[in-house]
């Protein structure tokens, strides 16, 4: 793990407040230009409720080191890779905070560590990049690094063919392969003011979201009371109410899980994916949930929902022929 201390270039702190003030706040972060766009922006919502000095650490990960080479993420551990180092710097005491794009935390808060915050949760929707899908001629290839992307892709359409991708934003648009398209979280895009490069918006209904997609979460230290308390005046309830319950099933199927699953809330509805590609088989489902969106810790009887429906998918997935996809 490398770490280089930046100061939050939005936030406004003179040399002499500095000088006077308590110790600034320091969030470990990646170094893509969408990881530390994010990051600036919390550490610009944390001075704005403490008028406390905040500086970006910035953290070279497994994930980001093996991006150039188009490593598969799944052969590398997959869920954790572009997390583990930054919360590591936490433990560690280099940094107060740590600041991930909540779909890329594993299931399981990290021991010693809390989530302490979610940000307002932005379009979770995935997009096409290059051609839409009903431009895409028989047998075209369509470019994700995404097992659950492909999964999905394929169950509406089994003559693609899928390439892996692999880069930072900018790289991966640059890839487009050629009458294809490429597949992206359209947060990822409106973050770095990029979505003119969008062919087609993805339903929902038929390409459910990573779990946690289109949101940003926060950790700090488990015993660290008074940064959490800052956090918890950035957080946004209705959202961290929607990751909660996508994070439970999750949960549920197990850290050892490798299929291909997806989980997303939206409003009253909980909708979740999960699959088997070398079966060529997928389970879809939907339910609803009964806490209200702006419940802020009154979603018990749907976190046991979640975990409930995880059950039955594994199972209805497990029991369906190879020639079925649902």
């Amino acid at each position: 793990m490398t770490a280089t201390q930046q100061p939050c270039a939005t936030c406004s702190i003179s040399v002499e407040r500095a000088q006077v003030s308590v110790q600034p706040l320091r969030i470990a972060t990646r170094g893509s230009r969408q990881a530390m766009t994010q990051s600036t922006a919390i550490a610009s919502a944390i001075e704005r409720v403490t008028n406390r000095p905040v500086e970006l650490i910035v953290i070279d990960t497994i994930g980001d080191r093996t991006q150039a080479d188009g490593v598969p993420l799944h052969s590398i551990g997959g869920q954790g890779v572009f997390v583990k180092e930054v919360q590591r710097a936490v433990l560690d005491g280099t940094a107060d905070i740590a600041v991930h794009s909540a779909k890329d935390l594993p299931s399981e808060v990290a021991a010693g560590l809390q989530l302490a915050a979610f940000t307002e949760r932005r379009d979770p929707r995935d997009v096409l990049v290059g051609r839409a899908l009903d431009d895409l001629d028989p047998g075209a290839t369509v470019a994700t690094g995404s097992v659950r992307r492909r999964a999905q892709l394929a169950a509406q359409r089994p003559d693609l063919r899928f390439d892996e991708l692999r880069g930072n934003i900018e790289t991966r648009l640059s890839k487009v392969p050629e009458r294809g398209s490429i597949v992206m979280a359209i947060a990822a895009l409106q973050i770095l003011e990029l979505t003119d490069h969008v062919a087609e918006v993805l339903s929902i209904d038929q390409f459910v979201p990573a779990v946690g997609q289109g949101c940003v979460a926060v950790e700090c230290r488990a015993d660290d009371e008074p940064t959490a308390e800052v956090l918890r005046r950035i957080d946004h309830p209705a959202t961290r109410r929607a990751v909660e319950i996508e994070r439970a099933y999750l949960a549920e199927l197990g850290s050892g899980c490798s299929l291909p699953v997806a989980g997303h809330v939206d409003g009253a509805t909980l909708r979740v994916f999960l699959a088997d590609p070398d079966r060529g088989v997928s389970v879809s489902e939907r339910v609803e949930l009964s806490s209200s969106i702006d419940a802020t810790d009154a979603w018990g009887p749907d976190l046991e929902l979640a975990q409930r429906l995880a059950a039955s998918v594994t199972d209805r997935l497990a029991a369906i022929g190879s020639d079925d996809v649902r």
